[in-house]
């Protein structure tokens, strides 16, 4: 099938996830980009477009005049991924569902939970995919837990345990070995609680995906760590999942050598199992009264969700980038089948959407409501 016109919207070659955006797109031919609006300094939109080869006449100053251009030419782009900070994503995102054109962004959703289910409705009105990029789930390893839980290898659920810390923001001001978090920390623009948004709503999501549950509720302290800054860039957060499960969820800017620093672990009546987004192709089971096991990606007793996830033979190392190409090319599955009108295919439909968006603005705005009542339990 021919590859599907793509346009970026932010995500320049220096911008930190573009690169990412731009690899991913292409791995598996799915898509090829043909337009964008990667900067709005005119001399860094050019050099991208020059980067990324895309010509002159398609390089655009703002996304709402990509929006309208794009969507009046007969080869024009049909779909987007949105790379700005999180106060332009709702809005970006309804200049393009406003055409037609699919969106693929990046997370949060928005900045409010407001801001949130307004874009829900608006996106009710124009029925686009919307995929959202929590690209951890895309791994096949996590594909592979999540198979395991549902095939009821822990038994009954019982605890969750799921960090992401990372130590961007150990530092709060530029030094020539660590870049700063910028904008990341600015309340006006991330919304009001900075380190859920960035490295949180990653943490819930994976959390849902991983066991099917969802959270009910939430007991959070934020804190302010690093001196003079004025957003919050440490959560501690305890959780309920339906009625049994609990849960705790720790989330940072603040992890001293940390990188990406996201995993989880589960718990149940029978065994429980562990998964370390650093070391992506080994899901470690441990039942109560039998030998420990290591799953490996690639190999053939693993489920058919992580073998269709999976790119390289068991023993060669496989990540992040091929993660993330998963999520592309569940996304081109749902647009294609969106343009012919029948049903996707069942791996394209583990693909995070709007709604795992909305649920995610709903734990950020509860945790932010527990602060304020002094870490009291409150209900999503």
């Amino acid at each position: 099938m021919p590859a599907l016109r793509l346009g970026f919207v932010g995500g320049g070659p220096t911008s930190g996830i573009g690169p990412t955006h731009w690899h991913a797109s292409r791995l598996d031919g799915h898509f090829e980009l043909v337009a964008g609006a990667f900067s709005s300094a005119a001399a860094i939109n050019r050099s991208a477009a020059a980067t990324y080869g895309v010509a002159e006449d398609r390089v655009y100053a703002s996304f709402d005049e990509m929006a309208a251009s794009e969507s009046a030419r007969a080869d024009g782009i049909e779909a987007v991924a949105i790379m700005l900070p999180n106060n332009l994503h709702a809005v970006a995102s309804r200049a393009f569902l406003a055409q037609g054109i699919d969106v693929i962004c990046e997370k949060p959703l928005a900045t409010t939970l407001g801001e949130a289910l307004e874009l829900e409705q608006f996106h009710a009105e124009h029925p686009s995919v919307f995929v959202l990029a929590h690209n951890y789930s895309a791994f096949p390893m996590a594909r592979e837990a999540r198979a395991q839980i549902a095939a009821g290898t822990l038994g009954e659920l019982r605890l969750v345990q799921v960090e992401h810390a990372v130590s961007s923001g150990v530092e709060p001001a530029p030094n020539s070995v660590a870049k700063p978090i910028g904008w990341r920390a600015d309340p006006a623009i991330v919304g009001p609680s900075a380190v859920l948004a960035d490295v949180g709503v990653h943490a819930h999501h994976f959390v849902r995906y991983i066991t099917g549950l969802e959270v009910s509720e939430v007991a959070a302290d934020l804190a302010t760590l690093a001196p003079g800054r004025s957003s919050d860039d440490n959560a501690h957060v305890m959780l309920r999942l339906g009625p049994a499960v609990r849960g705790q969820m720790w989330a940072s800017f603040m992890a001293a050598g940390h990188r990406q620093g996201l995993k989880i672990r589960v718990y149940g009546s029978k065994a429980s199992l562990a998964w370390d987004q650093e070391d992506p192709d080994r899901l470690f089971i441990r039942p109560q009264h039998q030998p420990h096991y290591v799953l490996r990606r690639g190999e053939l007793w693993t489920g058919e969700a992580a073998l269709s996830a999976t790119r390289l033979k068991a023993g060669q190392v496989e990540g992040q980038l091929e993660a993330f190409a998963n999520l592309y090319a569940d996304a081109a599955e749902l647009i294609r089948a969106r343009r012919c009108g029948r049903s996707p295919a069942a791996s394209a439909r583990l693909c995070p959407t709007l709604a795992d968006g909305i649920k995610g603005m709903r734990f950020v705005d509860a945790c932010v409501r527990s602060q304020a009542a002094e870490g009291a339990w409150t209900r999503l």
